[in-house]
């Protein structure tokens, strides 16, 4: 076998600094960008009652709005894993809010109806979510059809089939008729409440628990596992050249499928994070909305360069800028002036890849640059020891 050959370190650093550089770009020009849309509708409150707001995000109302911000930061963590995990294998998981739909179901049933504790519960999303993920990733392997068609496809299935079993089967049961929404864990199932260990005291809350830390570890897990182990090497070889791969001896089939239902796995944990957490009741009657945080962690996957390690810190502006919107004066400023940023810095994410290249290339003229100016200087230096000889 031949020896792979390992990027340098300075190679490396270059890369890395680009990426970071990259995101940053497309974040301070969606923040631009967010500003002139405040100026336009409202200049005289822009800045103050506008900008500044969405800045400041969960700290214009400290310490509720950053337990606020760290409730949907867990989640989000788990659905931009998502989809950075099927990216970094050459696969693009879209199917992610029906993942999460799945695992929301599979953790307040477990919950509610079978009274299981908050483990249990968590673990049940994660398995809801993979075979939710597992069967596009079939289609993907054994028919050639493309995961973005099936995944979408699913999407929509799983919602139609989780409302239709929590409305028509659950009422009375899961689903309490009076609110519209599913029965609250803090009256009827309070075992399955992930524990806030102090968290929801130190913020002022009733749902800051510690998903936020756990949602850390999974991020570490798969970092670890993608770029450490040789099972992550595999996924990404069969996402790199299907045909190389198996050339290898690597299954890609086996991966292929691997690779969605791990992807599913994360997105379904993210859920049970979150209604676990008391972040929220499932409503059946909203039949025709998707849960937006399954398409955010495309955001925050795009956001991070597919990085399990930076999707932690994309999660965490994502929900910042987020909640930032939620205190907008609504007299002046419509919430959704937020999505309006993040939905441009997504938009920027895919012009990526143009300013990393842009970046590297001017790190390396510095660099060339450098080393010309310091040959001349090292001569001048070696000059008078040979004269003095």
């Amino acid at each position: 076998m031949a020896k792979q050959n390992k990027p340098s370190l300075g190679t490396t650093i270059r890369q890395n600094s680009s990426g970071v550089l990259a995101a940053l770009m497309c974040i301070v020009i969606g923040l631009v960008i967010g500003l002139i849309a405040l100026f336009i509708i409202n200049p005289e409150h822009a800045l103050v009652d506008g900008f500044w707001r969405i800045l400041q995000g969960g700290f214009y109302d400290f310490p509720y709005g950053c337990g606020k911000v760290l409730t949907q930061t867990a989640p989000l963590i788990m659905t931009g894993l998502s989809v950075a995990f099927a990216f970094k294998t050459g696969l693009f998981n879209i199917g992610a809010a029906g993942q999460y739909t799945l695992g929301a179901f599979g953790a307040l049933y477990f919950a509610i109806v079978l009274g299981m504790p908050w483990w249990v519960c968590l673990l049940v999303s994660a398995v809801f979510g993979a075979v939710w993920g597992a069967i596009p990733g079939i289609f993907k392997a054994y028919l050639n059809i493309n995961e973005v068609i099936t995944s979408i496809m699913f999407n929509w299935i799983g919602l139609y089939l989780v409302n239709e079993i929590i409305y028509g089967r659950g009422s009375g049961v899961m689903y309490d008729a009076h609110n519209t929404r599913t029965w609250k864990l803090a009256t009827n199932a309070p075992q399955a409440q992930i524990p806030s260990c102090g968290m929801s005291e130190l913020f002022h809350t009733s749902n800051t628990t510690i998903a936020i830390f756990l949602a850390i570890i999974v991020a570490i897990v798969v970092w670890v596992v993608l770029e450490k182990t040789t099972f992550g090497y595999e996924l990404k070889a069969v996402g790199l050249n299907k045909n190389a791969a198996r050339y290898a001896g690597i299954n890609e089939k086996k991966n292929v499928i691997l690779s969605m239902t791990i992807a599913g796995a994360l997105a379904g944990f993210g859920a049970g994070l979150f209604y676990l957490s008391g972040g929220g009741e499932w409503n059946p009657l909203n039949s025709t909305s998707l849960p937006a945080m399954g398409f955010n962690g495309i955001a925050t996957a795009l956001l991070a360069n597919s990085n399990p390690i930076g999707t932690i810190f994309s999660s965490l502006f994502i929900s910042h800028i987020s909640v930032g919107g939620a205190y907008l004066p609504t007299k002046y400023f419509p919430s959704e002036i937020a999505d309006l940023i993040s939905g441009i810095i997504i938009y920027l994410c895919a012009f990526s890849m143009l300013f990393r290249t842009l970046f590297e290339k001017k790190l390396i003229q510095k660099k060339d640059t450098a080393n010309a100016n310091a040959e001349p200087a090292a001569k001048a230096v070696t000059k008078p020891e040979k004269e003095g000889k």
